[in-house]
């Protein structure tokens, strides 16, 4: 396990991050795309996040909420090694910024359809995405998925050899699949300054959930009971 965890790390490092002046967040969307989630779920998934983005509330957000812009990226992540990027960083600084990558997250192709959930590794490339991320005020992962780990190493695990510190993580629970999924973001998912978890009643929910979720962390966000401490050792 301490040369895997050694080999992981090294891969976290494959890339330098890269600079940006008055930057506020660098916000960072994790995708499920494993075999539990079919054909309509994914498209209910990539449309939903896409018009998520495009939101009224959402948009005045990202260009009104603050001093500094913010950077996205977004990936899907499913088996082990199984991660593709979507949309790589993108500095969103105006209505025609934001204009472009909701069309590119729009066009975007699945990747993937007959894997298992490996969410550690999938947390694990965020931690590379972010090792290469223009440096921003807040760092934040936002997970979403329909399921709990059921490959490889969990999120407790991850948080303990990747370079996530100071990274705050948060969920979106797809209910309808998986009793113990809910249960599982809260306990094992979830850290960091303000982490929550958002729910969506099935995938045909999931545009309200991710326009909820992104306003929330867009704006920091902080509601009673729900921060989650540290993953114990």
């Amino acid at each position: 396990m301490v040369r895997l965890a050694t080999a992981l790390w090294l891969w976290t490092l494959a890339a330098l991050p890269a600079g940006a002046e008055g930057c506020r967040l660098a916000l960072v969307l994790a995708l499920d795309v494993s075999s539990s989630v079919d054909e309509v779920e994914y498209d209910l998934q990539r449309v939903g996040l896409a018009a998520a983005l495009d939101a009224p509330e959402v948009r005045h957000a990202i260009l009104s909420g603050g001093a500094g812009a913010v950077a996205l990226s977004a990936y899907e992540w499913s088996g082990r090694y199984k991660q593709k990027v979507l949309m790589d960083w993108r500095l969103l600084r105006s209505e025609a910024d934001i204009d472009k990558a909701v069309q590119a997250l729009t066009g975007s192709v699945r990747s993937e359809n007959a894997f298992p959930t490996a969410m550690g590794y999938g947390i694990g490339y965020a931690a590379r995405m972010l090792a290469r991320a223009p440096l921003c005020n807040r760092r934040v992962i936002d997970v979403s998925g329909d399921g709990v780990n059921n490959d490889g190493f969990g999120p407790r695990l991850a948080y303990r050899h990747f370079p996530l510190g100071d990274v705050t993580v948060n969920g979106l629970v797809i209910l309808g699949h998986d009793a113990e999924v809910l249960g599982f973001y809260r306990s094992e998912v979830i850290r960091g300054r303000n982490a929550f978890v958002e729910t969506a009643d099935g995938f045909e929910d999931f545009q309200s959930a991710m326009t909820r979720k992104l306003y929330r962390e867009i704006n920091d966000i902080m509601l009673g009971g729900t921060m989650s401490p540290a993953p114990r050792g």
